[in-house]
């Protein structure tokens, strides 16, 4: 029994806290893609890009002197600007054709190309690590947990909760939610629809960027980090349904626990194909996702 209790404290519960607070940093940008999808029904393939120009920005302005607490609120304003151009000047130019979904698609796959190579030019391609912005660690139960994560993890959470009282609770959310359900109706009704558009995907933009300042001092920041973390954003989108804000935070926090539990008894290097495994067959059994709509565009 005593094993069993320090199999739990010091295997398990350390694993499972590494899970939660990369399930919250994907949460973040899973929510960003999928308000995204869910309002203007485009499918964002730059959005590992943006989380990776957030990580950059945050070292950029961390060179520059500003402290790890001002880069949580610089970041996200400076990424907002980005996104509401590229929503403005790109995706509303082909957003009204009548083959949107694949222009849209080709068009954001191209964008994150040329920012990935921009980064690349700007930066170089060497890995860096910034500092860690909260020392040394918590005891908790037993267990020594850094600091940094189990802030990582309550404010994670509270900004997940801020957005879905956004979204849910006030003036602005009925708006958006208002022009993803009928935009010629909101439009008749004075809604600002353009507006909310391109304030959406801007806001979905801020959210990766957001992503990365947090999780730049845990990972390493290079150039393709998008590219990586991408993949598990469009599972969880994938898993919870597009457009599905409850069932991007639930699958996101789930598939990552799956992932992190999961390494310690197969290799690290079969963690991810069972993630990818989870979410082929949610769509066989279920092909809109956990909590999506069939025939939601």
């Amino acid at each position: 029994m005593a094993d069993l209790i320090d199999y739990l404290q010091f295997v398990l519960a350390p694993q499972a806290l590494n899970g939660l607070s990369l399930g919250v940093a994907v949460v973040l940008m899973a929510l960003g893609l999928t308000i995204i999808f869910g309002l203007l029904d485009v499918i964002n393939m730059a959005h590992g890009e943006f989380y990776a120009m957030g990580a950059f920005l945050s070292l950029t302005l961390a060179g520059l002197g500003v402290g790890f607490w001002a880069l949580l609120v610089l970041v996200p304003l400076l990424m907002l600007p980005i996104g509401w151009l590229a929503e403005r000047w790109l995706i509303a130019r082909v957003f009204h054709s009548r083959d949107r979904h694949i222009l849209t698609l080709l068009l954001t796959f191209g964008l994150g190309m040329i920012l990935e190579d921009l980064l690349k030019l700007i930066y170089g391609p060497n890995t860096l690590r910034p500092e860690n912005p909260i020392e040394g660690g918590t005891e908790i139960l037993g267990m020594f947990l850094p600091n940094y994560r189990l802030f990582l993890i309550g404010f994670g959470l509270a900004l997940i909760a801020a957005v879905w009282l956004v979204v849910f609770r006030t003036g602005l959310g009925a708006m958006v939610r208002a022009a993803a359900f009928d935009k010629d109706m909101a439009s008749s009704l004075g809604v600002p629809v353009r507006r909310v558009y391109a304030g959406t995907f801007a806001f979905g933009v801020a959210l990766a960027g957001l992503a990365g300042v947090l999780l730049a001092p845990i990972y390493s920041v290079f150039p393709t980090m998008g590219r990586d973390f991408i993949l598990m954003a469009f599972t969880v989108v994938i898993v919870g349904g597009m457009g599905s804000i409850q069932g991007a935070v639930i699958a996101g926090l789930l598939l990552t626990q799956v992932q992190a539990l999961s390494s310690l008894y197969i290799s690290p290097v079969w963690s991810d194909p069972l993630v990818f495994g989870i979410m082929v067959l949610v769509l066989m059994v279920r092909p809109q996702g956990l909590f999506g709509r069939l025939g939601h565009a």
